[in-house]
C-alpha cells in the first residue's frame, strides 16, 4: 500500500465521520423542532397568565378565559363606585396577537427554538381600542359625575349685546382613564379614575377679543346700503338679528345668516317703495278698477353677504356699500290683473245685527280684513287665514258666542255674522263650497239652513274660486249704535251663474229641556225654542237662462236652544265657588 492509498483511505473515514456527525446533529435538530411544535415557550406568562409549554390554540384560549372574560369593570370616581360593562368599554385583549407575540406558533428559526427551551418572560397583551366607544363611555360619566365647562358668548339682541362668562368644569382625564380601565379589565381591581378641570373652549378672553374686534363695531352704529341710486339704511336693532358669533379652533368668529339679512332688506324696501308692487283690483266709486304694478329695484343677496360682515366694522365715516342694483317687474304685472276679467259685481247678500259694542268692533275688524281681498282662478278663500286669530293685539274683543249650545263670551263674539254674510255671497256667486258649518242654534236674524259659523283653531268658512275669472270681495259694515248693524258682502268678477234657490219645510223637531249650571259666566236663557232639520237647495243657471244646469243640496240640523238657569237644580244646594264643579 502506498503513501498516497493510506492517505485517501483516511481522508474517507474523516469524511464519513464528519457527515454522521452533522446527521446526528441534524436528527436532534428536527427532533427539538418537533418537540417545539407550536408550542408557547416554557415559562412564558400574558399578564400572569402561565400559558408556557401550551400548544398555541390551547394558549389563545387559557388567555380568551382568563383576561376576556371579565363581564364589568368595577370603577371608582370622585368617591362613588360604579360598574361598567366591558362590552361597551371598547377596550379588549386580542388573545391571538398576544400569544404570537409571546412566541406561541412553528418555525425552523434557531432563535424560535432556543427561546422555546431558554424562554420564560412574562409579556403584555395586545390591547385593542374602539377609541369611539370609549370617549362616548367617558363622555357618560363626565356628564353623570362631572360638571360641563360654559363657553363664554356673545349674543346680538335688537343692537344690543349679551355675553354668557365663560366657567370651567370637571371631568375625566381621559389619558389616566384609558391605562385605569385597561388595568382594571386585566387585573380585577378597582379603576380609580379622576376628575380634573375642564377647561371652556371659548374663555374670557375670548370673548373680550369677540367684543373689541366685532361685536361691539358691528352695533356701533347704521349702516347704509346703495342700491344704484336708491339708498336703504339699516340700523343696528333691525340688522343684528342676523349676526351671530360661533366658535371655531377656540374662538368666536362673526357668522351671517344670510337669508335673514336678505328678509330685513326686502322690508326696508317695501317701506322705502323700493320694491315691486303688483298690480291689483279695487273698488273705485263702486266700480272695480285694475290697480297697475310698478316695478322696483332688485337685488341679489349675495352681493349683501358678500361685504356685509367687513361693513359693520367699519368707522361711522365708512358704514356705506354700492351694492349691485337691477330693476324687476312685478310678480303680478297690471296685464294679469286685467286678464282676471273682475268687471261686474256678481253677487252681493246683506244681513242685520242688534246693537252691540263688542258687535261693532269684531265685526267691522273682520270686514276690515277680508274687504279688497282677490281670489285668483282656482284659489280658495279662508275666513281664519284671512282674518286671523281673534285676539286684542289683532283688533277684537270680548263677546257673546256659542258653546256647548250655550251662550259664553269670548275673544271675537260676533265674527259669524260676518262668516253667515260671506258665505251667502259666495253661495249666490255660485263659488264652489269647500267647508261651512252651520250654528248650532238657529238664530232668526240668518237665513235658516243657509248660514255659516267659525272658531279660530276648529271651524272654518272655505270656498273655492272655480271660475276661469278672478274675484274681489267686498265687505262693509254700519255699526249699530241705536238701530240694528248693517253687513253688506259683494262679490265682483265675471258673471258665470244666475243662483236660484229653494228651503224647504222644518222637520224632525227636537223640543228644548232645562239646563241647570253654576259657576262664573252663566249666561241665562229664557227663551227656550225646539231644535228641527231643514234642507236648501242651490240651483245654476247659466246667465238668462231659466234652464237649471245643475243642482247642490244643504242639509242642516239645530238642536233645541233649552232654556238655562244659571243655578243648581230646584232641592240642591248651590255649590261651593271655591270648589271644582
Amino acid at each position: 500500500m502506498t503513501e498516497s492509498t493510506k492517505e485517501s483511505k483516511g481522508g474517507k473515514v474523516v469524511a464519513f465521520t464528519v457527515l454522521g456527525v452533522l446527521a446526528l446533529g441534524a436528527a436532534g435538530y428536527v427532533g427539538a423542532y418537533a418537540a417545539a411544535g407550536a408550542k408557547v415557550p416554557r415559562g412564558t406568562s400574558v399578564a400572569g397568565v402561565e400559558i408556557g409549554g401550551l400548544e398555541r390554540n390551547e394558549a389563545v384560549a387559557k388567555v380568551e378565559e382568563d383576561l376576556g372574560s371579565r363581564k364589568q369593570v368595577k370603577v371608582s370616581i370622585d368617591g362613588t363606585t360604579t360598574r361598567l360593562a366591558t362590552a361597551d368599554l371598547g377596550i379588549s385583549v386580542d388573545a391571538a396577537a398576544s400569544v404570537a407575540e409571546a412566541g406561541g406558533g412553528r418555525s425552523w428559526s434557531p432563535e424560535r427554538l432556543w427561546n422555546y427551551y431558554t424562554g420564560g418572560d412574562d409579556v403584555d397583551p395586545v390591547i385593542t381600542e374602539d377609541t369611539a366607544a370609549l370617549d362616548a363611555v367617558l363622555d357618560s360619566l363626565d356628564e353623570k359625575y362631572g360638571t360641563a365647562p360654559v363657553d363664554g358668548t356673545v349674543v346680538f339682541r335688537r343692537g344690543q349685546l349679551d355675553t354668557t362668562e365663560a366657567e370651567t368644569g370637571r371631568a375625566v382625564d381621559r389619558e389616566d382613564a384609558r391605562e385605569e380601565l385597561t388595568d382594571a379589565l386585566l387585573s380585577g381591581d378597582v379603576a380609580e379614575l379622576e376628575l380634573v378641570t375642564a377647561e371652556p373652549e371659548i374663555d374670557g378672553n375670548d370673548v373680550q377679543k369677540a367684543l373689541d374686534e366685532f361685536a361691539n363695531p358691528a352695533v356701533s352704529a347704521a349702516v347704509t346700503l346703495v342700491f344704484d341710486k336708491t339708498p336703504i339704511r339699516l340700523s343696528p336693532a333691525e340688522y343684528s338679528a342676523a349676526l351671530s358669533m360661533v366658535p371655531e379652533d377656540g374662538v368666536l368668529v362673526p357668522e351671517l345668516d344670510e337669508a335673514r339679512l336678505e328678509k330685513v332688506v326686502r322690508a326696508k324696501f317695501v317701506d322705502d317703495d323700493a320694491a315691486p308692487v303688483d298690480a291689483t283690483v279695487k273698488l273705485v266709486k263702486g266700480k272695480p278698477r285694475v290697480v297697475p304694478s310698478r316695478p322696483g329695484v332688485d337685488f341679489t343677496p349675495e352681493d349683501i353677504s358678500a361685504t356685509f360682515l367687513d361693513l359693520v366694522v367699519q368707522t361711522s365715516g365708512a358704514r356705506k356699500a354700492e351694492v349691485k342694483a337691477t330693476v324687476r317687474d312685478a310678480d303680478f304685472t297690471t296685464a294679469d290683473a286685467k286678464a282676471l276679467g273682475i268687471k261686474e259685481k256678481v253677487s252681493t247678500f246683506t244681513t242685520y245685527y242688534p246693537p252691540a259694542t263688542y258687535r261693532n268692533v269684531n265685526i267691522g275688524r273682520a270686514a276690515e280684513l277680508i274687504d279688497g281681498t282677490v281670489l285668483k282662478p282656482g284659489e280658495t278663500f279662508s275666513l281664519n287665514d284671512t282674518v286671523g286669530e281673534r285676539t286684542v293685539e289683532n283688533g277684537f274683543t270680548s263677546g257673546y258666542m256659542i258653546a256647548d249650545g250655550v251662550l259664553k263670551q269670548d275673544l271675537g263674539g260676533g265674527v259669524s255674522q260676518m262668516a253667515t254674510t260671506t258665505f251667502n255671497a259666495a253661495f249666490f256667486a255660485g263659488l264652489e263650497d269647500v267647508e261651512h258649518k252651520a250654528h248650532s242654534l238657529y238664530f232668526d236674524r240668518y237665513p235658516v239652513g243657509r248660514e255659516a259659523t267659525v272658531a279660530w283653531g276648529a271651524v272654518d268658512l272655505k270656498f273655492k274660486n272655480d271660475t276661469d275669472h278672478g274675484i274681489l270681495i267686498s265687505a262693509k259694515v254700519t255699526p249699530g249704535y241705536s238701530s240694528n248693524g248693517v253687513v253688506t258682502v259683494s262679490m265682483y268678477g265675471t258673471k258665470v251663474w244666475d243662483i236660484t234657490t229653494k228651503t224647504g219645510a222644518r222637520y224632525n223637531y227636537r223640543a228644548p229641556g232645562t239646563r241647570y249650571l253654576q259657576g262664573a259666566g252663566c249666561e241665562p236663557n229664557n227663551a227656550p225654542a225646539s231644535g228641527f232639520d231643514i234642507d236648501v237647495w242651490r240651483y245654476f243657471h247659466k246667465p238668462g237662462s231659466k234652464a237649471v244646469e245643475k243642482t247642490e243640496k244643504f242639509h242642516t240640523s239645530y238642536i233645541a236652544n233649552d232654556k238655562v238657569v244659571c243655578g243648581p237644580p230646584p232641592g240642591e244646594k248651590k255649590k261651593d265657588a271655591k270648589t271644582d264643579d
